[in-house]
């Protein structure tokens, strides 16, 4: 430990300020002609363009995934009450049902009480995790 104690001195250690960076005089900066040229071009493409395009709605998003509406089992549309609906809307539903009928075990809140409607949906079983859930449902998104 003594040897890289050794190694530093008061002079290593001593702080200068790094030079200073040479500026430029206030004429000499100008943007480069392709940058200027380009700032040009994007100006009048945007001038050229009519008021109407301007205004039109941006595009929607094709809805895909998790977020696109699926025919559902009849189990399934007791409980959120709708043929056709997106699994994250059929999972909102289903907790707001859960929630509404006062289901999780009071003790552990990650576990579902099913009731007959539940046992229905979810295979007969009298209770149920909160992370299966999701996977208990697939077989009632119709495909």
């Amino acid at each position: 430990m003594a040897a890289a104690s050794s190694m530093l001195t008061a002079a290593s250690l001593s702080f200068s300020p790094l030079p200073a960076p040479r500026l430029r005089a206030a004429a000499s900066f100008a943007p480069p002609r392709r940058a200027a040229a380009a700032l040009v071009v994007r100006a009048a493409a945007a001038s050229s363009k009519s008021p109407a395009a301007a205004e039109a709605a941006p595009k929607k998003k094709r809805v895909t995934g998790i977020t696109q509406p699926k025919p559902v089992s009849p189990a399934l549309q007791a409980i959120v009450g709708e043929p056709v609906i997106p699994r994250t809307e059929a999972l909102k539903r289903l907790w707001a049902y859960i929630k509404e009928r006062n289901l999780q075990d009071p003790s552990d809140k990650k576990v579902v009480v099913c009731d007959e409607k539940l046992k229905v949906l979810f295979a007969g079983r009298e209770r149920v995790g909160f992370l299966e859930i999701a996977k208990l449902l697939n077989p009632h998104f119709v495909k």
